[in-house]
């Protein structure tokens, strides 16, 4: 079952997020196991951003996560951040591509 986490955080540091999303990208190359990756932009709420990111499972999502290169990404995407980000982590039950 494929399983997806959605990450909800503000911040006024964008251009810099993405530096740090795309060095996470290059760090892992042929080690992570997230397929796919949506950065979105709130329309209501300024400086709001979701990130929806796909794996094929909750196994392989949690040895995503276990590894060095994604401790030290989230370590500073925190001090990106203007607070707290928000984890969803959700077990895809039904897939319709439309």
């Amino acid at each position: 079952m494929s399983f997806v986490q959605i990450i909800e955080f503000t911040t006024s540091r964008l251009g810099e997020m993405e530096a740090l999303m795309e060095e996470w990208v290059d760090k892992t190359e042929g080690k992570r196991s997230a397929i796919r990756s949506v950065l979105t932009r709130d329309r209501e709420r300024p400086g709001t951003y979701v990130q929806v990111v796909e794996f094929p499972s909750y196994e392989e999502a949690m040895a995503n996560s276990g590894m060095p290169e994604t401790g030290e990404f989230a370590e500073r995407m925190s001090a990106l951040c203007d607070g707290p980000a928000a984890f969803r982590n959700l077990d895809v039950v039904r897939e319709d591509r439309l």
